[in-house]
């Protein structure tokens, strides 16, 4: 019980200020000064993913006293953290990947950021990190956008990556909800995941190591989902794997693919054309483009959609019998990515790319996710999921 005692009453204590009015995020608050040297842009060719920073960032702080301080756009640099502070050594730590566009008039748009900002709320919560207010973080990142608008590019494929990320500042070694804390936002220009087009992967089903696990933290996005990976990733990579197909439980249960979500588009064992994903039970990250696949093809109305359990031994069995017909990974950097092989148990499994042309690296409806997803981000589709940023 005394071991016990510095953490109930700190929890205790975050718990009374967690209660109490504190300042909130007031995006009509923020303090803007501007960079005093701006930095030449990779032309878009040269991109590499999280390789070239805009000029400036978002930065937001918090103290269980007053709460907030008013947010700050400054030149981008790095932090001034204590090294006893818990984010380093608790692992208190979650993000958000997103991004902004220009179409073809130039105006500055977003894809379904109250989804990242719904998600990056939940993160926070998860770890105890404290609570913000979600459409006034989101106006502050808008304001960062126009700020950095040189940097965003205006090739179709091409775009500007966000990072919204929050960590713990306490400078303490106690294990326990943090008193200080920080959010901040970062951004990069990055090119098509495929510089090229689709590029099919091979995977390598992982039951050895475990990716989440009921009752932990796989549906928040926290960096502690993504180093234990790292390691499982390298392995494959020596024996010629893109990633990992995770596995889990003793049916071997498929749930995502490296850092995405993964879809199954067969024909089920009734003989129903059928779009499957994981579901949502608390070892699964709730993707933007996973909701999005999801909401189009219930839209679409062409053929069964589900979210539920998938066993690799119903893979297999539906790949014996000819009736798999695409599997695809989903995520924010690629929107969608075509699997095309998978090692399971000794063997290599071919999946189904496209029968009517022996050189697509994709399927006809992974394309079509693709396609049409990229029309909406880019405004040649208008719908409800582009949302404008305003001068």
């Amino acid at each position: 019980m005394v071991f016990l005692r510095p953490i109930l009453a700190q929890t205790q204590s975050i718990r009374r200020f967690s209660t109490a009015k504190l300042r909130d995020i007031l995006s009509k608050d923020i303090q803007i000064t501007p960079s005093k040297t701006l930095k030449s842009i990779p032309p878009n060719k040269d991109l590499v993913f999280g390789q070239s920073f805009a000029d400036h960032m978002l930065e937001i702080d918090w103290n269980n006293k007053s709460g907030w301080e008013a947010p700050r756009i400054k030149e981008y640099g790095n932090l001034s953290i204590a090294p006893s502070a818990t984010v380093f050594h608790y692992g208190l730590e979650c993000f958000e990947g997103m991004k902004a566009y220009k179409d073809r008039n130039g105006t500055i748009r977003m894809f379904r950021p109250d989804m990242n900002m719904n998600r990056f709320l939940k993160s926070c919560q998860r770890l105890t990190l404290p609570e913000f207010n979600k459409e006034e973080l989101l106006e502050c990142i808008k304001k960062l956008l126009l700020v950095d608008q040189r940097w965003i590019p205006s090739e179709r494929g091409y775009s500007l990556y966000l990072r919204p990320t929050a960590i713990a500042t306490q400078e303490s070694l106690g294990v326990g909800p943090s008193s200080k804390s920080k959010i901040f936002v970062i951004n990069c220009p990055v090119g098509p995941y495929y510089k090229t087009g689709f590029a099919a992967v091979s995977l390598s089903a992982t039951s050895h190591y475990v990716r989440a696990w009921p009752g932990g933290t796989g549906d928040a996005k926290v960096g502690g989902n993504y180093a234990p990976g790292i390691r499982p990733q390298m392995e494959v990579g020596q024996k010629g794997y893109a990633q990992n197909l995770w596995l889990f439980g003793e049916n071997d249960n498929l749930t995502e693919v490296g850092t995405m979500n993964l879809f199954v588009f067969w024909k089920n064992a009734q003989g129903e054309v059928e779009l499957v994903t994981p579901p949502l039970d608390g070892t699964i990250l709730p993707g933007v483009t996973r909701d999005s696949i999801l909401s189009l093809a219930r839209l679409w109305g062409e053929f069964k959609v589900s979210e539920r359990n998938v066993t690799m031994p119903e893979v297999t069995q539906a790949i014996d019998e000819g009736r798999l017909l695409e599997m695809f990974g989903a995520g924010t950097a690629a929107i969608v990515s075509p699997i095309k092989n998978i090692f399971y148990k000794g063997r290599d499994w071919p999946i189904p790319l496209d029968p009517k042309d022996s050189s697509s690296q994709a399927g006809a409806l992974t394309k079509r996710f693709a396609d049409t997803i990229m029309s909406i981000q880019y405004g040649e589709v208008e719908h409800e999921w582009s949302v404008v940023v305003k001068q």
